[in-house]
């Protein structure tokens, strides 16, 4: 991969049905895939979305949750007709998953059904799973999408039901600001480390600005009587 050139794709997939453990995929097909393109931690804009007609019903569960209709999907093309498109958009990229091994599980069970000995997923894509990288960042705490939306401040108003293309935007700015959070760290520590050391310079600047203060004539005279009897002691002036 060139490094010049760096590409990522945030990728987010909608299916039929949801099993609560592996193996996901069992029973169920893909019914939507969105990706979002990322090139040197830019959006480029190239995204990549369509709808699949699964030719299976959709579980009641799942429904609930993307809104996505069996009716809506009738006339959408099957996962063989996209595959092509798929995959030559994915190729030799980085793929950026929540919870990657449910989508990526989904996926090669896609693949499997072709027998086409298309090879897994993984083979030609590296595979970055954020809901890892949230962990370790926010150790016991919520790493959903949405409350990683809420955490950076990344708008989800839109996201009243799940949507790959939706959440795969979503998730490239969650992305972003995950993988930037500890340089804007060091960033802040840096600033506020110069403006504590600008301060600190300003103090020593007023502790010099000293208040002279000139001997009385008494001191004087004691000061230039205590030198002639040095001078006389010792047989020559302290400063001549």
């Amino acid at each position: 991969m060139n490094k010049l050139n760096f590409r990522q794709i945030v990728l987010d997939t909608e299916t039929t049905g949801i099993n609560s453990s592996p193996p996901y995929y069992k029973g169920h097909r893909i019914i939507e895939i969105g990706g979002v393109e990322i090139i040197n931690r830019r959006v480029t804009g190239n995204n990549f979305h369509v709808y699949i007609n699964p030719k299976k019903t959709i579980s009641l569960e799942a429904l609930n949750i993307h809104g996505i209709t069996n009716k809506f999907l009738c006339d959408k093309p099957t996962f063989s007709q996209i595959i092509n498109d798929f995959l030559n958009y994915i190729n030799n990229s980085e793929l950026i998953i929540h919870n990657a091994q449910f989508d990526i599980d989904f996926i090669n069970y896609e693949l499997s059904l072709l027998k086409k000995n298309i090879p897994n997923i993984e083979k030609n894509c590296s595979i970055i799973d954020t809901l890892k990288i949230s962990r370790k960042l926010f150790p016991g705490k919520r790493n959903s999408l949405n409350s990683l939306c809420s955490r950076f401040n990344i708008d989800k108003s839109n996201r009243t039901m799940h949507g790959a293309l939706l959440d795969a935007k979503l998730l490239a700015n969650v992305f972003l600001s995950m993988t930037s959070i500890q340089n804007s760290f060091i960033l802040e520590f840096s600033k506020k480390n110069m403006v504590d050391k600008n301060d600190i310079l300003k103090k020593k600047i007023i502790k010099k600005k000293l208040l002279v203060l000139y001997p009385s004539k008494e001191e004087y005279e004691s000061h230039y009587l205590k030198l002639d009897i040095i001078k006389k002691k010792c047989g020559f002036h302290l400063w001549n």
